[in-house]
């Protein structure tokens, strides 16, 4: 942990607006996604059920985000996940990917509709093209908090998301959770291939000083 600077309000003054522009290895990450063969291993009463799943991803631009001095770009996202074999959701996810320039730092944040969320952290520079965040129970900084009942029945002892950047435009990951289930480890853990279907959106703040740049009236 980096030490606090003397001073904690100061928000930065030399803010870009355009958010694309500072995401770093995040800029990638941005736009809609859609894939068919994302492969699921979880855990069932009979031993590892193994599942194929249909995902799309929405990665949208927010506006820069400041703690005082800590300045973070981002992504919100919105991942919908269902079955060949059912129209019912299968996984239904949202929260944020955030990058500070000025460390490296690296967040994920994640909620699901069962009563989980966490946040994860890693490093990455700029340029990098596998980027990969953690989290533990139990930490305070870095952690996951889960329902009376998850953490009775399937407690989530570690999240780690391990993203690559493929040369062809598309990227993937492998999502694994280290579960405790009626008393013994399982490794769950989710995989998947995304191709873009629709580039990303400006953020709000840089939408609005590009309209003022050319002239017009924000909308």
């Amino acid at each position: 942990m980096l030490p606090l600077p003397a001073d904690i309000f100061t928000e930065p003054e030399d803010v870009s607006p355009d958010s694309l522009a500072n995401l770093g290895p995040l800029r990638r990450l941005a736009g809609t996604w859609q894939a068919d063969k994302g492969i699921d291993i979880n855990p069932k009463a009979d031993g590892p059920e193994r599942r194929t799943f249909i995902e799309r991803i929405r990665m949208d631009p927010i506006d820069p985000q400041a703690n005082g001095p800590q300045l973070l770009y981002g992504l919100r996202y919105h991942i919908h996940i269902n079955t060949p074999e059912e129209d019912i959701t299968f996984h239904d996810q949202v929260g944020y990917w955030l990058w500070e320039p000025a460390t490296g730092l690296v967040m994920q944040t994640l909620a699901i509709p069962r009563g989980q969320v966490l946040l994860a952290s890693g490093k990455a520079a700029p340029e990098d093209t596998k980027i990969s965040v953690t989290a533990k129970r139990g930490d305070t900084a870095y952690g996951i908090c889960s329902t009376d009942f998850l953490e009775q029945a399937f407690r989530t002892d570690s999240y780690r998301c391990d993203i690559t950047l493929n040369d062809d435009g598309s990227w993937s990951y492998l999502i694994q959770t280290e579960l405790f289930v009626r008393g013994a480890p399982f490794n769950h853990h989710d995989s998947n291939t995304l191709l873009l279907v629709a580039p990303p959106k400006l953020n709000p703040l840089a939408a609005i000083v590009n309209e003022r740049a050319k002239g017009n009236r924000p909308a």
